[in-house]
């Protein structure tokens, strides 16, 4: 009897007992494993949807201190062959991918004792991606010497990518409306610059995949060319 009792209280675990430990085991993993997956990809959307609106507010930033410093001017030599640059304020309305090109005071000298003022050359307007042909990005165009053709040369660099739409609106100073595009360029009719510029930038790849919407004004710094001879 002694060692019948000996042998029944030191005996081992049963093959069942030991597979069901590890069902046990492999279910609480598979859980512990599921939860820190779906903070792994919460984290990864909530980063990317972060960098979605940083991008898009950081090219409305850009754009806006830019555009307020636009500016057009009159002088110009009297002789048609001594005409070295031209200044202009040119939106086409292109349905959903607007382009703007101007002559601005907002160049960055980022070199000492380079040869370069703060004047520029500057266009934004939409690109389709050379990587992915169904994406378009927002890309800047800057010059830094004014030519005389304002809208082509300099480097352009992306500022804002996935882009689905770029609008721009111009307030007209005279008759206090919005309009869809402005030629202000020399030799023609509405050689002034608006009051206002809305710029609406709509972003892919936002929350649940709707598209971010990004909307603001900026006020230019003047309307009339300058002309200092007066």
């Amino acid at each position: 009897m002694r060692t019948m009792r000996r042998r029944s209280s030191s005996r081992g675990l049963t093959l069942l007992e030991v597979l069901i430990s590890l069902s046990v085991l492999a279910l609480m993993a598979t859980l512990i494993y599921g939860a820190f997956d779906g903070m792994s990809r919460s984290k990864k959307t909530l980063s990317r949807l972060n960098e979605r609106y940083h991008q898009g507010r950081g090219a409305l930033a850009r754009m806006s201190r830019e555009i307020q410093a636009g500016f057009l001017s009159l002088h110009q030599s009297t002789s048609p062959t001594l005409i070295s640059r031209n200044t202009v304020f040119i939106g086409h309305d292109s349905g959903s991918m607007d382009r703007l090109d101007f002559t601005s005071f907002s160049h960055r000298r980022l070199k000492g004792n380079s040869h370069e003022s703060d004047q520029n050359e500057l266009s934004y307007f939409g690109s389709s991606d050379p990587n992915q042909s169904n994406k378009i990005d927002l890309v800047r165009r800057e010059a830094i010497a004014i030519d005389l053709e304002p809208t082509k040369g300099g480097v352009v660099n992306v500022i804002c990518e996935d882009i689905e739409s770029f609008d721009l609106q111009y307030l007209d100073p005279v008759t206090g409306e919005w309009v869809d595009s402005w030629d202000a360029q020399p030799n023609s009719l509405l050689f002034k610059l608006p009051l206002q510029v809305k710029i609406v930038l709509v972003l892919n790849g936002g929350p649940g995949d709707r598209p971010i919407r990004l909307e603001t004004k900026t006020a230019l710094a003047m309307q009339a060319p300058l002309q200092f001879a007066n």
